[in-house]
């Protein structure tokens, strides 16, 4: 069925988590004193199997999430849909993680990806994932995964990107890998703030609540943990973007460029790109995982206006 000039245009997403991708395609939040416009999509399908991170999604979203492990979620699928998007847990391929690669449960979870894609049929498709699908260790499942969404008819490229050149105050590097049906290819979206002078640092970002005290109400709460090795020693610095926002930290995340804590999960959020009105439901751990495994919206945002400027 053809689409009418003026309608949205139909997105699934899988793996949605708290809906960091998903927020940056639709638009119309505020981050950072800029406004990043409403897109033209429209989520009509969304999944995810963490309950709390759907919590999360249902209250920012405001529609619909299918909560439960994609293999089941499968049969409710819409027939059609223009975009496909998702971040595939990467556990098994990150850098801090176990490099199981395409011997790992979860990463080959790409496939239910693949096998939406075949039966939605979209235009356009968005991946993300971690650096480490890069690594040499990685080689054999990245060529899999790649040669796998070839084989669905779609013309892949991928590009690895710096959220820091995107409006984002984290040093965060993740690959976006695109598959577009049709000869034209997919041009991936310049940094807007490519020159280190031009970065949102820490302080930037969290300078306005450095006197607040813990508020539970808006997720203005931190671990206590102490000092520990390697990554539970990691300090953030004033004049910089921050390090990457980690979701399995357990409890080790990064202190305060200034002050004698970690930094608190609306921090964390922030540092993320996350708008002040995005609300956490749930207590500091699971918040903890939901901020790190989320796509920061600011950039997710890019490239969905890049996605657009294809589809038109």
């Amino acid at each position: 069925m053809k689409k009418l000039p003026d309608e949205p245009s139909r997105v699934v997403s899988l793996f949605s988590g708290c809906g960091g991708l998903d927020l940056g395609f639709m638009g119309g939040f505020q981050f950072a004193g800029k406004i990043y416009d409403r897109m033209p999509f429209e989520i009509v399908w969304a999944n995810d199997l963490s309950p709390k991170a759907c919590e999360t999604y249902r209250h920012n979203l405001k529609h619909e999430i299918h909560c439960g492990d994609i293999w089941t979620s499968l049969e409710l699928l819409p027939k059609q849909a223009d975009v496909v998007i998702g971040g595939f847990p990467c556990q098994d391929v990150s850098v801090n993680g176990f490099g199981k690669a395409e011997n790992g449960k979860r990463t080959i979870l790409y496939r239910a990806m693949v096998k939406v894609i075949r039966r939605t049929k979209p235009r356009i498709f968005v991946a993300e994932n971690v650096k480490g699908l890069l690594l040499d260790r990685s080689k054999a499942f990245h060529d899999q995964m790649i040669g796998d969404f070839e084989a669905a008819g779609y013309k892949v490229s991928e590009h690895l990107y710096l959220a820091a050149d995107y409006g984002v105050p984290q040093m965060r590097e993740r690959v976006f890998i695109v598959g577009v049906r049709g000869r034209r290819a997919f041009e991936h979206p310049t940094g807007t703030s490519q020159e280190p002078c031009r970065r949102i640092t820490a302080q930037d970002a969290l300078r306005d609540l450095e006197k607040i005290p813990e508020n539970p109400e808006i997720s203005h709460i931190w671990s206590k943990a102490a000092i520990s090795p390697e990554q539970g020693n990691r300090k953030l610095k004033a004049g910089s973007p921050a390090t990457t926002i980690r979701a399995e930290c357990h409890g080790n995340i990064q202190f305060h460029y200034k002050l004698d804590r970690r930094i608190s999960m609306r921090e964390a959020a922030r540092l993320q790109s996350f708008p002040d009105e995005f609300s956490f439901q749930s207590g500091l751990r699971e918040t903890e995982r939901q901020i790190g495994n989320a796509v920061p919206p600011v950039m997710a945002w890019h490239i969905a206006k890049a996605v657009h400027e294809y589809l038109k």
